[in-house]
């Protein structure tokens, strides 16, 4: 584990992953979880000697100690990880139909369409709800005592998609510790119902980063404008709005120029897109703490969820030829446009 201070910060969930890839790939209870996807997409970008990337998420005491010792041993600083004296279920399901259908629930069904017996270690299994109240604490939402004791030289941290609790207590922390680049990636709770809880969960942001898909559910009935939407939500006071859009790349507003940028994404040869939005926002992280530049930290997120796309698993990224990453983000570069 690299002793020297904290410089970045990633917080998010451990899961359990159980995929059916878009090759019908079966994968049974493996490493997953947002947290160590985005850290990956900071990782590709920050070297070991420059920097420590510390990770903050909660998980029961039966998460397997060996993934612990794992995650320890890719080069990342885990005194943020928590391991709870009580059982948690951090089972993830994910199966492709083709390349750009997912589904999240009903295992039963996947199985039995690829002519497979689904494992025993899925029974039970059912696709995390929203609770009727958005306020109301869960064994893993992060709490403030949960950031490790020493963050006075964090420069990044980003918050991936977790419940709104999380979302609403771990920024304003981060900001009164003197983080300067606070970035996040809504949950759940991006609802049309829960207007003003997005709102809340938004202010103060240096970058917000939603899916097409959650910002026209949360503006819908509102506006089917995209341009309208995302004016809107930088008047929340959000420095910095990136749309992700998949496959068509992201859509980025500069809210103190009010400029407004479409990126396209690179293309790359497709396997699986499990994490990929999550590797983007850990490569604009590491953009936006290494050069200070809107558009170049899109560019380091564009490029690291390139090649995140291109295998399965949350360490695929390692295997990144030396100098590809450079070869890629200049020619990502040429296809930025001013809208």
């Amino acid at each position: 584990m690299p002793t020297h201070p904290l410089s970045h910060l990633v917080l998010g969930q451990l899961r359990r992953d159980f995929l059916i890839t878009p090759q019908n790939k079966i994968i049974i209870d493996q490493l997953g979880g947002n947290l160590l996807y985005a850290a990956e997409g900071v990782k590709l970008w920050v070297e070991e000697e420059q920097g420590n990337i510390g990770l903050v998420s909660r998980v029961g005491e039966d998460y397997p100690r060996a993934w612990l010792d794992e995650i320890a041993t890719q080069g990342y600083n885990i005194e943020g990880l928590h391991i709870l004296p009580e059982e948690i279920d951090l089972r993830y399901f994910r199966a492709y139909s083709d390349i750009r259908t997912v589904h999240e629930h009903d295992p039963i069904a996947h199985f039995t369409r690829l002519g497979k017996t689904m494992p025993k270690t899925l029974l039970g299994y059912s696709e995390k709800k929203l609770p009727r109240n958005l306020n109301q604490i869960s064994n893993i939402s992060l709490r403030r005592t949960d950031l490790p004791e020493d963050i006075s030289q964090v420069k990044a941290a980003h918050l991936c998609a977790m419940d709104y609790l999380s979302h609403t207590l771990i920024p304003a922390a981060l900001r009164q510790a003197g983080v300067g680049v606070v970035t996040l990636d809504p949950g759940n709770y991006m609802q049309k119902e829960y207007w003003r809880e997005v709102q809340n969960a938004a202010i103060g942001l240096t970058a917000f980063m939603p899916s097409e898909d959650e910002l026209r559910e949360v503006f819908r009935g509102r506006t089917s404008d995209l341009f309208e939407m995302i004016e809107e939500v930088s008047s929340w006071g959000v420095e910095i709005v990136v749309v992700k859009r998949s496959w068509e790349g992201q859509t980025v507003y500069d809210s103190a120029s009010k400029k407004m940028y479409e990126v396209s994404a690179y293309p790359s040869k497709v396997v699986d897109l499990t994490g990929a939005g999550d590797v983007f926002a850990g490569g604009v992280l590491a953009g936006l703490a290494a050069t200070q530049n809107l558009l170049e930290a899109v560019l380091y997120g564009n490029v690291a969820a390139s090649f995140a796309v291109e295998g399965t698993g949350v360490f695929y990224t390692r295997g990144a030829l030396p100098g590809l990453k450079t070869a890629r983000l200049e020619h990502i570069r040429q296809s930025v446009r001013e809208l």
